[in-house]
């Protein structure tokens, strides 16, 4: 390794390379072999069209073998496209685990000197004469320190030569074709999809993530490196099924109900393609953590399920789910909350590897009158359990640490999903809940102590009282009794989906947010989001 990409790989990293090395390159460099796929695609496209320009004016066995070989050579192009955003997510992981490694060095360094030791140019550690203290324990502790810290950095070295190489070789040698029946049933788990994708080569995975990207994007129990691979490659047309369906919107209607329906539709289609913008300029941003494209659909309003980091690879890992409304137009904005998370992990664990999954794969309800009901969150209870399980399942090393968190509705669909079908999760975290759909955190099935919730003093939600009750304080409302009820039965631990989860009684732990109203706990000077980093760490 050097200080940029153009280093040798394969040489063993050294205390002054690690604190010189310029992270950013690596991810720089990934992101411009990535943007050749543009040019690539582009002479693909045109070579579609020199197929179709041929076809009408010329026929016979000459006709057929130039179109033949035309499709041929576009294929070769198209082939090269999964390759291209490999050499990216190599790069830049190697970026961001040399960038852990340089962090975790660069803590080892200050906690030494303050211990009152010396470390020099080459990684030397010895005691600073000018500070009479004892310092033997601490001097083998900094040397251990700096040591791992050294070792992460040379593991990621050669993990990422190893990949490249083995890039190469696959690409000189071709992609091998998979037969139609060495697919998983309809009804493979996560763990079967596992183990079908080990058996295949490398040749033959990236033919399927090539040919068959609708497949491979979608299926849990695979590689985040896999799936963000095809579904990248699908960006362009998902982007193109919502501009034909805006199209089709855009001429006015006389003025009447279906006339109002078409507008609230158009406004719609075009606040999804504003999200699919907003969301493809963070997946062609460079710089860590890299984004990872796990799931794509426009349909109805959208669903998108993106990680910050690869989850693979991750010690921590965060799946977030956000709550009402929440489709495809709100998936940057609620990205850079679990951004936010992943932030303050970074900052409270230097060096510790973790990973933020935004999960919207779910129809979230649109206005209160769905959203008092349980059946969304319910429906989406199934794909939530089935994702988790596929981080399990696709996780390289030692299983991760994996917290679930939902706010608000997404709470209720994280609740759900743990009573129903259980989670593959070893936290589960609940901001501004209006219940979980239990009474009582054992209803969860999760580790005792391991159910966590923060409600702002502030939260609109503490109103989201159960139905019965509402009832009854309109009822009285305006009576004699209406101050009464408000002092000894308006006040209890009942939400609207059942018993508070940040109440005393619910078994769950507690910790706590200031007054930032329903969505601010991500506000940086809010302590809920380092409560929510400290769990995800496991701290």
């Amino acid at each position: 390794m050097s200080d940029g990409p153009a280093g040798a790989a394969d040489a063993p990293v050294g205390y002054a390379q690690l604190w010189r090395a310029d992270t950013g390159a690596w991810a720089a460099a990934g992101a411009a072999w990535r943007s050749l796929a543009a040019p690539v695609r582009r002479r693909a496209d045109a070579l579609t069209a020199r197929i179709g320009a041929l076809r009408p004016g010329w026929s016979g066995a000459a006709s057929t073998a130039a179109q033949r070989r035309i499709g041929d050579l576009r294929t070769d192009l198209t082939d090269v496209l999964p390759a291209l955003v490999e050499v990216d997510q190599v790069l830049a992981e190697f970026g961001a685990r040399l960038g852990a490694a340089k962090a975790r060095l660069g803590a080892e360094v200050a906690r030494a000197e303050s211990g009152g030791l010396l470390v020099d140019r080459t990684g030397a550690v010895r005691p600073d004469p000018a500070r009479v203290t004892r310092t033997g324990p601490t001097v083998v502790h900094a040397r251990a320190g700096i040591r791992d810290a050294l070792t992460l950095a040379g593991a990621a070295d050669r993990e990422a030569a190893g990949r490249l190489a083995e890039l190469t070789t696959a690409a000189v040698r071709g992609w091998v074709s998979v037969p139609p029946a060495w697919r998983p049933g309809p009804g493979a788990g996560p763990a079967e999809v596992s183990r079908w994708w080990a058996g295949l080569s490398a040749a033959e995975r990236r033919w399927l993530v090539g040919r068959e990207p609708g497949r491979i994007g979608r299926l849990d129990g695979l590689p985040a490196a896999a799936r963000d691979q095809a579904n990248r490659l699908l960006l362009g047309d998902r982007r193109e099924q919502l501009l034909v369906r805006r199209l089709a919107l855009l001429h006015p209607l006389p003025a009447g109900p279906l006339e109002a329906s078409r507008r609230v539709r158009l406004a719609a289609v075009e606040a999804a393609l504003r999200g699919l913008d907003g969301l493809s300029e963070r997946l062609a941003a460079g710089g860590a953590p890299r984004a990872y494209l796990l799931g794509l659909d426009p349909a109805g309003d959208g669903r998108a399920v993106v990680a910050l980091g690869n989850p693979d690879r991750a010690a921590s890992v965060l799946t977030y789910v956000p709550g009402m409304t929440s489709d495809l137009a709100d998936a940057p904005a609620e990205l850079g909350r679990a951004a936010r998370v992943l932030q303050r992990c970074a900052a409270l664990g230097p060096g510790e590897e973790a990973a933020a999954v935004l999960w919207l794969d779910y129809d979230a309800p649109d206005l209160l009158t769905e959203a008092a009901g349980t059946r969304q969150a319910e429906d989406a209870g199934p794909a939530l359990h089935r994702f988790q399980e596929g981080l399990r399942a696709a996780h390289e090393g030692p299983p991760a640490r994996q917290t679930v968190l939902g706010h608000s509705y997404g709470s209720l669909v994280v609740g759900a999903a743990a009573r129903d079908h259980g989670l593959g999760a070893d936290a589960l975290v609940f901001v501004g809940s209006p219940g979980v759909g239990v009474d009582h955190a054992a209803d969860l099935r999760m580790p005792a102590g391991q159910v966590w919730s923060s409600t702002a003093p502030d939260d609109v939600i503490r109103l989201a009282r159960p139905p019965d009750e509402l009832a009854r304080r309109a009822l009285l409302s305006g009576t004699p009794l209406g101050p009464a009820f408000a002092v000894l039965g308006g006040h209890g631990e009942r939400l609207w989906f059942g018993a508070d989860p940040s109440g005393p009684g619910f078994g769950g732990r507690r910790f706590p947010s200031a007054p930032h109203g329903h969505t601010g706990y991500w506000d940086p000077d809010n302590p809920a989001l380092d409560g929510m980093a400290r769990i995800v760490l496991g701290r």
